[in-house]
């Protein structure tokens, strides 16, 4: 199926004005033990493996983990494009499963490819999906018109959608998914593609959406975008939540600083200088991360002169060093064992 496919299918008849909007209750998703399976030859993979999620309403919640990791497929089955096999589900206050035309009259959902039809124009978009919705023309073309001043579309609004660039046909994505005013968004890979100023752009829109009351779901495999927009943050790795919680309570589990260095060594002789540094006082723990040595110390700056006589003692050059606060990596390597930016550059585009 299609973006564009699945933006209709997504779209159900509105109900009558007054019953528009259901009083949403503190948690807008919640997941136990979902569960999601394909056939690969004669037996199946688990791309979904016991995952429980808890998403309040009116917060940015991100969704992280490297490519394939099963973000998408996680998405598409609150979303109700993909059936269940286990667990249970419900997105506003709706079971999934059972309930699936009141959870699509509440959500909006914006694809990683984005479903525009490139002849028409954006305002003919936003209407078309407004129409789906159930809106009257006029009220959809009044909506569309907000939206188009709201997410700075005005200017090209008129335009076919073919001449956009990638950055306006990503807010012209958002702004179709939230003609109807959804309860929840999801948002897949909002950001991909986009050069910084327009990621940046993206970000306010984001953050936007949440002043509005709006629930959005955000994947992602961008660390800086998780930390800098969520309110929490779930990391998925191998169809299994890894890690959950606030940015900060998740950093807060490695505290004290990070420091990579980089020798001149080849692999077993890397393995054997991490024995050395994590036997050492000043190191609490370490980990070889490629060609480098990870290591977390409790005061990096204080650490940095141990750490280079140690170097020192033992005739090992160096080709750099560095000093960080740890991150959501940081908080990923611990959990699996490798780096989430190298698991996303080794684990394909799925996801």
């Amino acid at each position: 199926m299609d973006d564009q496919a699945i933006n209709h299918e997504l779209a159900v008849p509105a109900r009558p004005a007054e019953q528009w909007r259901r009083a949403m209750s503190d948690v807008a998703i919640r997941t136990t033990d979902l569960r999601k399976s394909f056939p690969v030859g004669r037996s199946a993979v688990a791309a979904v493996d016991g995952v429980d999620l808890e998403v309040k309403a009116g917060e940015i919640f991100g969704f992280l983990g490297p490519n394939g990791a099963g973000k998408t497929t996680v998405l598409r089955l609150l979303a109700t494009l993909l059936p269940i096999d286990g667990g249970r589900a419900s997105v506003a206050g709706f079971d999934v499963a059972t309930q699936s035309g009141e959870v699509r009259r509440h959500v909006g959902y914006v694809s990683q490819l984005g479903g525009a039809d490139d002849e028409a124009t954006g305002y003919q978009d936003m209407i078309l999906q407004g129409r789906l919705y159930g809106m009257s023309a006029a009220a959809a073309a009044a909506r569309a018109r907000e939206l188009a001043e709201l997410l700075g579309l005005s200017e090209f609004a008129e335009r076919k959608i073919k001449t956009y660039s990638g950055g306006q046909k990503r807010r012209l994505d958002v702004a179709s998914g939230i003609m109807h005013e959804p309860d929840v968004l999801f948002l897949d890979e909002p950001t991909t593609g986009l050069d910084p100023q327009n990621r940046a752009n993206m970000w306010d829109q984001i953050r936007r959406l949440r002043e509005s009351g709006t629930t959005v779901f955000l994947t992602t495999h961008y660390l800086e975008e998780a930390d800098a927009l969520s309110d929490h943050v779930a990391i998925l790795d191998h169809g299994s939540v890894v890690a959950q919680g606030t940015p900060r309570e998740l950093k807060a589990q490695i505290a004290g600083d990070a420091v990579i260095i980089r020798p001149r060594l080849d692999g077993d002789s890397i393995s054997h200088l991490l024995d050395r540094f994590v036997s050492a006082s000043m190191v609490r723990n370490g980990q070889v991360e490629g060609d480098a040595l990870r290591l977390y110390v409790d005061d990096g700056p204080s650490a940095l002169p141990q750490l280079f006589a140690l170097l020192e003692a033992h005739n090992v050059a160096i080709d750099s060093v560095s000093l960080s606060e740890p991150s959501l990596d940081d908080v990923f390597l611990r959990q699996t064992g490798r780096s989430l930016r190298d698991a996303g550059r080794s684990e394909g585009n799925g996801s």
